[in-house]
């Protein structure tokens, strides 16, 4: 991403999402699980309820930094790493 306004605004949104210490703490759990996680199996590992767990990936899905992939009946949840490398290069570059 090129630095400017759109730089600004993408760092903006990234920062925000994971803006949240239980939003940083799902991140780091998924980051241990290459193949990533049911939000049943992130609730066993936090101490949050299935609604916050659910509520804080759909803000990281949002952002793009989280994907969630059908594995019926549930969903999985795994990292997008480009999208993690690029809030990374965002952030180093401030």
């Amino acid at each position: 991403m090129s630095p400017g306004a759109d730089g600004a605004i993408r760092t903006a949104l990234l920062s925000r999402a994971m803006g949240h210490p239980a939003r940083v703490a799902i991140v780091q759990y998924l980051r241990m699980r290459p193949g990533g996680a049911t939000c049943g199996e992130i609730v066993r590992q936090l101490p949050l309820s299935q609604s916050t767990v659910s509520q804080h990936l759909r803000v990281l899905a949002a952002a793009g930094l989280v994907v969630g992939q059908a594995a019926p009946p549930r969903m999985r949840y795994r990292l997008e790493p480009r999208t993690l490398d690029e809030w990374r290069r965002l952030v180093a570059a401030l």
